[in-house]
């Protein structure tokens, strides 16, 4: 079967499920997007991947990405190899001495790792065909969720030295969706100084 190289457009809270989240994968030459839903935890791994950003100690996935390093075994490629009763399976398609292996994930994991290891995520025609959306005009485009978030204090009535020691504290807490929005509150006010 031909292979159908994909790339992720974005993250989002999921339409169809208030608690959990949609990561949406586009062709990467076509107009087909591919909608994954997956859980907080496997959105935030993603983030924080896609984000660049290093947690004070390693995340599963992170510790993972150590563990083949340590072992010389490469991640050359990620396959969301088929969808059954409304759930994606995926495969990890790894190298170990020139030899290949394909070890069965999670999708929502199995893209958290390419990020990491930045290799290919691809899938076939067939999952595609029956799980994608088409996309046409500008128009037709689905509109992203984003989550709501509680009211609390604004970040412009911290000074940089309070900003600095809350960056601090939200790493060490593991909550990076914070850390986020701390570091570009830091981005702003030193690009703007």
């Amino acid at each position: 079967m031909e292979k159908i190289l994909l790339e992720i457009v974005t993250l989002t809270q999921s339409v169809t499920q208030a608690q959990n989240f949609a990561v949406v994968l586009g062709e990467e030459n076509g107009n087909r997007r591919l909608p994954i839903v997956i859980g907080n935890a496997e959105a935030q791994a993603i983030a924080v991947a896609l984000e660049g950003m290093v947690p004070t100690r390693p995340l599963t996935h992170d510790l993972f990405k150590n563990t083949l390093d340590t072992f010389d075994i490469k991640l050359v490629e990620v396959r969301i190899s088929d969808l059954v009763d409304g759930i994606f399976y995926a495969k990890l398609i790894c190298s170990f001495k020139g030899d290949v292996f394909e070890v069965d994930a999670r999708s929502s994991d199995a893209i958290a790792l390419a990020v990491r290891f930045e290799c290919p995520i691809c899938t076939y025609e067939k999952v595609l065909a029956e799980a994608g959306i088409v996309l046409g005009d500008e128009d037709d485009k689905p509109k992203k969720v984003k989550k709501k978030k509680p009211a609390k204090k604004s970040l412009t009535g911290y000074t940089v030295a309070e900003l600095n020691e809350l960056l601090g504290k939200t790493v060490a807490s593991e909550d990076y969706e914070k850390a986020a929005e701390i570091r570009d509150e830091l981005t702003r006010r030193s690009e703007g100084s």
